[in-house]
């Protein structure tokens, strides 16, 4: 459920009309719905409450990498998330929006002694080691401290997600985790040293996916490892199940709900008694974003479908050209007619395109239209490329909007940059 609809003929978001969001903040444009944000929200929490373990509910962590806005993250604070980060810079935007630190998970493979030291410094709640090495990294830094730093082992299960490769996290040779086959002995080193409080295991498979055999097949692989580690003496208190759940891109896809997702991991992880963590992204801000744009024109094709020439492009919404990802395109103010289009931007690339035979709204030149199911790795996924600028962002409330992240021209770019006095 999303709250981008068409009242009188004209889509708004909740009660705010994008023709109106365009003429004031211009295009292209993110827009995003709090109200679905939050349903989104609520909707997971609920799905993972009977998972609580003493009393105590899951951590929810947002997995901030897919749409790190600070509006964006205030209004997941005040629902209870915390915080998925994956750099120091992630790790200040979840404690700018108020995320109490000991509700952020700093995972990711390439952490820096600097992100670790941050990390501590701000007394977060756990780190996701992902090697050996960086193990006894963070270990040293800790103990030299006089800390112990709390921490979750990442294992790669070696388990196919059936997403897309370049989202896949779990199999043998993706770069994320320790092997399985090498995890116990690396949990018994690891543990030994001082400064480490290593609780727990981790776990995270890929991004986008749509079928929940692969992570019952990988939950399954971390409650074996669990018992073998309580089993030589281990105390193990907290599991980390990633995140991953997909969301559908395409108008009447069906891909697992969160009820559906909860009651999985409800029977997977029975018996193990610890605190559970998720990290959510798409699931939560996917369809509670659309990217707002305006056609430039229509081009005549050769022998093909016309092409809708729109002012967003790659730098602005990447996945299409990264994944061949779908994303639903429809006008504003739809006429009742029908064409088959080519959809794409203004970029110098070929792969600036966003669809090809696509069956879309009629449009013209100057109308508005939205790819919807842009609230996840939409805007973090910008660039400045043809040195275009950074695109706006937009937060609806009810019949009210703000921009929450301005608009970046390409002159404000030019600001940052120094010609040596060599080249004056």
């Amino acid at each position: 459920m999303d709250h981008f609809s068409l009242i009188d003929g004209v889509m708004h978001a909740e009660g705010v009309p994008l023709p109106r969001i365009a003429a004031e903040v211009g295009t292209p444009v993110y827009v995003y719905s709090r109200a679905t944000l939050e349903r989104h929200g609520q909707v997971f929490r609920e799905a993972l409450a009977p998972l609580g373990t003493n009393g105590q509910e899951p951590l929810i962590a947002f997995a901030v990498k897919s749409n790190p806005n600070l509006a964006v993250l205030r209004v997941l604070q005040r629902q209870g998330f915390g915080a998925d980060v994956v750099s120091g810079g992630e790790l200040m935007r979840a404690l700018a929006a108020g995320m109490a630190p000991e509700k952020i998970v700093f995972s990711g493979v390439g952490k820096t002694d600097a992100e670790l030291a941050l990390g501590l410094d701000q007394g977060i709640g756990q780190f996701n080691i992902e090697s050996r090495e960086e193990g006894r990294e963070l270990a040293a830094l800790a103990a030299a401290r006089g800390q112990s730093a709390p921490a979750c082992l990442r294992v790669n299960p070696d388990v196919d997600a059936k997403t897309h490769a370049k989202i896949s996290t779990g199999k043998a040779e993706n770069k994320f985790g320790v092997p399985l086959m090498r995890a116990r002995e690396t949990f018994a080193e690891l543990a030994a040293l001082p400064g480490l409080n290593l609780r727990g295991v981790a776990i995270h498979i890929g991004s986008q996916l749509a079928d929940l055999e692969p992570l019952e097949t990988a939950f399954a692989k971390v409650g074996a490892l669990v018992a073998d580690l309580r089993a030589v003496g281990h105390t193990i208190t907290h599991v980390d199940l990633g995140g991953g759940l997909g969301v559908p891109y395409r108008r009447g896809e069906v891909l697992p709900s969160p009820a559906e997702y909860g009651a999985m991991v409800a029977r997977a992880t029975k018996g193990w008694d610890v605190q559970l963590t998720f990290e959510p992204g798409r699931v939560i801000a996917g369809n509670a974003g659309v990217l707002l744009t305006r056609v430039i024109r229509v081009k005549r094709g050769g022998n093909g479908p016309p092409f809708v020439i729109v002012d967003a492009a790659m730098n602005d919404l990447a996945r299409p050209a990264l994944y061949g990802a779908w994303h639903d395109f429809e006008a504003v103010m739809p006429r009742g007619e029908r064409m088959t289009a080519n959809i794409v931007g203004p970029i110098c690339e070929t792969g600036d395109t966003f669809a090809t035979d696509r069956d879309c709204d009629a449009l013209v030149s100057g109308d508005l239209a939205v790819f919807r199911t842009a609230g996840a790795y939409g805007a973090t996924m910008a660039s400045s490329y043809n040195s275009r600028g950074f695109v706006a962002e937009v937060l609806v409330d009810g019949d009210r909007f703000a921009v929450v992240a301005d608009r970046l021209d390409a002159a404000a770019i030019m600001d940052a940059e120094r010609v040596p006095e060599w080249l004056a």
